[in-house]
């Protein structure tokens, strides 16, 4: 029979790489091999140091990759493999692939610059350090990418085909609903990828894309996403709280710090504070958007409009595109970074990467975070291991660029705008089923997260479900 390893999102939230293997045996590699998913570590050491070492699997030996989204965790790592020999496709919905295009060349320009900056400072312990891949080699791995739009039936071999089915998480992201034919059987696999949640306006506002995820599934092996599955999503408008912190950190001549992920979290979060701006509930402060991949990511939100909800149709024909508005500045160059931090005046700044990891909010936090005037803003979610979990965590002090800087700026966290489905949610989601998978393997989530939902999910459903261990081999029955 065929069977599933985990080679990453395993024990953890980031590194999603799940290796399907049509082999008869567990020890053999020499089936067919196809990689879902294909992302980087990020987080604590232990994880990160991962993302150096090569698969179990030699690289050229993988087939095809079949990815569910854009988000660096999940497709963070395609460079890599392809720099290691891989040469098969690359799976994605267009959106995907048109994302994966500024997101990846964005992360090797990134390693790049770290490397060079610990090299200058030589403030690595590695000489010289190097970056995981450049520029160059993240954008000979777009040629890889192979367009499948949702829905469509893709065949990757005689035994193996997939279609992609909304997941509602960011700009064409889906599952992948794959039809296996093993040991003279038809087996379907569903790998979630990260679902999104299911939403009203008030609770979780600017929701971007589709709401769902796709019900009615069926399933005989189920591979899903836990990143919330030991918290539960706060159900009051954020708006107001937002408009608070906003306008507080402004009265006391600070300004307001937001790492953001540059796809889709910025995205909403510029609708929103132009919706409280033009509706009287915060004053109109300078904003700006560094990042250039945001820039690009807005260009592409616009062209996807097969994507939209009906928020966000509303509020672009209400307002045009974020980056003609008036006061609101993107900024792409190093130079026109720079300058953000040369503003004295209250503004919001809004900057990648999300959890903190690497990127020019490392330069914003390394300025304001001494400042008890000014506030850091959190509106996602914070691995630990990062930057960001431990500012969220409120530590006295945080390391960014070799130094320690003291905290001592105002630290708030927004849990609505979270794009993940919480346990009610996914509960909700689970429940439109039209069978019970023979088994349920959950991933992508610190262990806590995944042994709470999987009690509550043997609790409420009575299915099989299981917490997936990093390279663990998974019989498909």
């Amino acid at each position: 029979m065929a069977y599933i390893q985990f080679l990453g999102a395993a024990g953890t939230v980031t590194g999603s790489k799940h290796l399907i293997n049509t082999s008869a045996e567990l020890s053999s590699s020499s089936g067919l091999q196809v990689l879902v998913d294909c992302g980087l570590f990020q987080g604590q050491k232990e994880w990160r140091e991962r993302n150096w070492r090569d698969l179990p699997v030699p690289a050229k030996e993988i087939d095809a990759v079949i990815l569910t989204h854009a988000h660096l965790d999940h497709c963070g790592w395609i460079p890599r493999l392809v720099k290691a020999g891989f040469r098969g496709p690359i799976y994605a919905t267009p959106p995907t692939i048109d994302l994966c295009g500024i997101i990846l060349p964005d992360s090797g320009h990134l390693q790049e610059e770290d490397a060079a900056f610990y090299n200058k400072t030589n403030k690595s312990k590695h000489y010289p350090a190097l970056p995981l891949y450049t520029l160059e080699e993240a954008q000979d791995s777009l040629r890889n990418f192979k367009p499948v739009n949702v829905e469509q039936t893709a065949q990757v071999s005689p035994e193996l085909s997939f279609r992609f089915v909304r997941a509602a998480h960011i700009l064409g992201s889906c599952m992948a609903e794959i039809t296996l034919q093993t040991a003279g059987q038809t087996r379907r696999l569903l790998f979630t990828g990260d679902i999104g949640r299911v939403r009203n306006q008030t609770i979780a506002p600017g929701k971007v894309v589709h709401s769902g995820p796709m019900e009615g599934e069926t399933a005989d092996l189920l591979v899903m996403e836990s990143t919330y599955g030991n918290r539960l999503h706060p159900t009051q408008d954020p708006l107001p709280e937002l408009a608070a912190l906003i306008t507080a950190a402004a009265k006391r001549g600070g300004s307001v710090v937001v790492p953001a992920f540059a796809i889709e979290r910025t995205q909403k979060l510029l609708f929103i504070l132009k919706h409280l701006m033009e509706s009287g509930q915060m004053p109109r402060l300078p904003v700006f958007c560094d990042s250039p991949m945001a820039i690009k990511a807005v260009q592409i939100f616009l062209k996807h409009t097969e994507e939209y909800s009906d928020d966000t149709r509303n509020l672009i024909q209400q307002h045009g595109s974020p980056l003609n508005w008036p006061g609101f500045t993107f900024a792409s160059t190093p130079e026109e970074s720079k300058k953000i931090n040369a503003a004295a005046s209250p503004s919001i700044i809004i900057s990648s990467s999300g959890m903190v990891t690497g990127g020019r909010i490392m330069h914003h936090l390394a300025q304001r975070l001494p400042d008890p005037r000014n506030l850091i803003l959190f509106i996602g979610f914070q691995a630990p291991g990062t930057r960001g979990f431990t500012i969220k965590s409120k530590a006295p002090e945080v390391k960014l660029f070799g130094d320690s800087v003291p905290i001592r700026a105002q630290v708030a966290a927004l849990e609505q705008f979270s794009d993940h489905a919480d346990p009610p949610e996914l509960l909700e989601w689970l429940h439109t089923f039209r069978n019970q998978p023979g088994v349920t393997y959950l991933v992508h989530g610190e262990p806590d997260a995944s042994g709470q939902l999987r009690d509550v999910m043997k609790k409420d459903l009575g299915w099989n479900v299981r917490v997936a261990q990093y390279l663990e081999k998974a019989e498909v029955k």
